[in-house]
């Protein structure tokens, strides 16, 4: 068995069909099908069974599988650290932000593009869970998200703290600071993540610590969404105060919190046990000089 098979056997259990595992690998499926049960032969033990259309892995499969992605993912590591010895930086970086941290993005790219032409980038977007997750699957090398989040299988560099604001429309006859008391009856809108702790469960503590039960009528994932709500006037939207650096602040208005602080924290992680390439340790760099 060689890495050559590996690769066919977690495509095809990725895919779930030797047709379309045959498509993705550029090649036809009878071959593909008598790699597998070349692997098979050799092993002596089923790998994966056939359910109408599609194929799934057996328990001996499973534990295949799953030592195979970490094999070929050392492969590929290893294949890019040798090549990157004595080379000037260049390929891709993958980098993943929530949309309430990108402010955090535009300068350095465009700073690290200067000294760094043949580096290209691939931006993905996402809540903190789920950057974790395409941490964790090698799909990006860099993730910016927003704290809370398990951090025990990362890396990480911790950013300034964040304080939420008040984001109300522009023509709002609202004044620069506005306590707690006063905007408790409003129509509040809120961040909420798709999976785990976030920034929506800090506001509601908050609050409720205060001794107040904020009249929520919006929750989304999406920061763009809420303040395209608020410009139409549904409601006020509390947010940490870095989001408004990364949209267009046009027919909005900025209000702080008159008696209570709410603070967001987010950092910078990637994989503890991965191979950083030599563009993503640059990339970081940025961030512990800031």
């Amino acid at each position: 068995m060689d890495l050559k098979q590996l690769r066919y056997f977690t495509a095809i259990a990725q895919e779930g069909q030797i047709t379309r595992a045959a498509k993705r690998l550029n090649m036809s499926q009878p071959p593909l099908s008598q790699q597998l049960q070349l692997m098979e032969q050799e092993l002596g033990v089923l790998l994966m069974e056939r359910n109408g259309r599609n194929m799934e892995l057996t328990e001996a499969g499973k534990v295949l599988y799953e030592k195979a992605n970490k094999l070929l993912d050392q492969m590929d590591e290893t294949i890019t650290e040798v090549k990157e010895i004595g080379e000037g930086l260049k390929g891709e970086l993958s980098i993943g932000s929530v949309k309430t941290c990108f402010s955090y993005i535009p300068e350095r790219l465009r700073h690290f593009r200067e000294h760094y032409p043949q580096v290209t980038f691939r931006l993905q977007e996402g809540d903190s869970f789920r950057l974790a997750q395409s941490l964790r699957k090698r799909e990006i090398e860099l993730a910016i998200v927003r704290l809370p989040l398990e951090l025990n299988d990362f890396s990480s560099i911790e950013l300034p703290t964040d304080n939420f604001v008040v984001v109300v429309p522009e023509n709002s006859s609202m004044e620069s600071t506005i306590p707690m008391k006063e905007l408790a009856p409003m129509p509040l809108m809120l961040l909420h993540r798709v999976s785990g702790v976030g920034l929506y469960e800090l506001v509601i503590n908050a609050w409720k610590s205060h001794g107040y039960e904020p009249t929520v009528v919006c929750q989304c994932p999406d920061a763009a969404m809420l303040l395209s709500l608020v410009k139409a006037g549904v409601g006020v939207a509390l947010l940490p105060s870095s989001t408004l650096l990364a949209f267009p602040a046009k027919g909005l208005k900025v209000v702080e919190l008159e008696d209570c602080k709410i603070e967001s924290k987010s950092a910078v992680i990637w994989l503890k046990d991965r191979y950083l390439s030599r563009a993503a340790v640059r990339f970081l760099e940025m961030f512990e000089d800031r």
